[in-house]
């Protein structure tokens, strides 16, 4: 046996000791997890909610944001439900600080998506940004993360410095559509467009709903020169 192949035995030794005293659990059941499975127990990983939305010609979001924005595709992954499983995970995402959620999603869905022929559409992946303030409170963007996880099986770069949020918006819970879409409608800067300008932008968000945010922030890619936008959301309200 070659040192390097006892290094690896060594080191799998000693992860399977430390798991056996102490396990990682599931973040959607609270189960152990057993070896190979990281963040998500293979159960709910394949009972989440899933919309499909990348097999279907139409979707409730594409048709939304129908003549509103210019778009190739617009998908969500999951089916976001009060007291659901993807409230929980969103919640451990967003307020737990367990970005490892979102990246998990990110790959899990990208993997999906690569099946589904989708691999080389993109040039990049934007996530919707967050406001410096909300930022550093939360340690992290939540939709970088899933954009994180996406670009590791597209195999295409993401970059969330790309587009900033200058203004520091109320949260959209419980807002009408038409609030939602004054209170996000000039709060998107892009400092450097020659980043995008002639690309394939995948823009990424973590929740979508009325679709105010997404479209306040697409429009300004668009007109900033991206020459192609789709839409991917880890999950629809519904």
């Amino acid at each position: 046996m070659s040192a390097s192949s006892k290094s690896i035995t060594l080191k799998e030794v000693t992860l399977d000791f430390i798991s056996l005293f102490f396990p990682h659990y599931c973040f959607g059941c609270n189960r152990a997890l057993v070896k190979g499975e990281d963040t998500l127990c293979t159960f709910c990983l394949m009972d989440l909610p899933k919309t499909n939305y990348h097999l279907q010609e139409e979707n409730p979001i594409k048709n939304r944001l129908l003549g509103r924005l210019p778009l190739k595709h617009v998908w969500a992954y999951l089916k976001f439900r009060k007291a659901g499983i993807v409230q929980h995970l969103l919640h451990q995402l967003k307020y737990n600080y367990h970005p490892e959620v979102g990246i998990k999603l990110g790959k899990a869905y990208g993997h999906e998506l690569v099946k589904a022929g989708y691999k080389n559409e993109f040039d990049l992946i934007i996530p919707v940004p967050l406001h410096t303030s909300r930022r550093q409170k939360r340690g992290y963007n939540q939709s970088a993360k899933f954009a994180e996880g996406l670009s590791a099986l597209f195999e295409t770069p993401w970059d969330d410095s790309i587009s900033i949020r200058k203004v520091s918006t109320a949260t959209q819970t419980k807002k009408t559509k038409l609030a939602r879409w004054q209170n996000v409608s000039d709060v998107f800067d892009l400092p450097d467009n020659g980043k995008i300008e002639g690309k394939r932008i995948l823009l990424v968000d973590d929740v979508i709903t009325t679709g105010a945010t997404i479209e306040a922030c697409g429009q300004h890619l668009i007109a900033k020169g991206c020459q192609e936008l789709s839409i991917a959301c880890l999950a629809e309200a519904q």
